[in-house]
């Protein structure tokens, strides 16, 4: 369930060689009545965004580009 105020990250997801590669493409915030606001940094090339609660950035294992 999505929280008032509580931030969300957006990734833009690629394929890569043996795996994916997590693009941070910007944040969101969730209004009170169930809204979503969206701040991109990038834009997706395929035109597809994942969003989800944020981490702290000690959490988010590293992805391996290769």
């Amino acid at each position: 369930m999505l929280t008032p105020g509580k931030p969300l990250a957006i990734f833009s997801i690629r394929p890569s060689r043996g795996g994916s590669v997590w693009v941070r493409a910007g944040w969101a915030e969730v209004n009170r009545d169930g809204s979503l606001n969206l701040h991109l940094d990038v834009l997706p090339l395929d035109g597809r965004l994942h969003i989800r609660e944020s981490q702290a950035r000690e959490q988010v294992a590293p992805v391996d580009p290769h």
